[in-house]
């Protein structure tokens, strides 16, 4: 889903379809990079929502921290380092005031696979 559409849909889409009383609406992130899900989350809170709104945060967090752990224990702090720049600006999309800026080029890689099963 673009960016621009998203600025409309959780509010717009779920008005009327959704209970209230539900504590949040969450979208999944499959196939995004971490910056293209964390810009997403972002655009989505850029105006008042009924419901907490949100998305599956796996894609957004841990690709490029687990990229750098790469299971082995001399990685282990690069690799928390990599999870606390991306829980930072997660932080601030769920906020509205993610820029994107000084992203890493891991964090911009797609990571659509096509005909994956699980």
């Amino acid at each position: 889903m673009a960016e621009n559409n998203l600025l409309s849909t959780p509010s717009s889409s779920f008005t009327g379809e959704s209970p209230q009383p539900s504590p949040g609406i969450m979208f999944l992130s499959g196939g995004q990079s971490e910056v293209e899900a964390t810009l997403n989350l972002n655009a989505m809170n850029q105006s008042a929502n009924p419901w907490h709104v949100s998305f599956s945060y796996a894609r957004a967090l841990q690709n490029t921290c687990l990229k750098t752990w790469g299971g082995r224990p001399e990685n282990v702090k690069a690799a928390q380092e990599a999870l606390l720049i991306r829980a930072k600006a997660n932080s601030l999309a769920q906020l509205g005031k993610y820029t994107g800026e000084g992203e890493s080029d891991e964090a911009k890689k797609g990571m659509f696979v096509k005909n994956y099963a699980y």
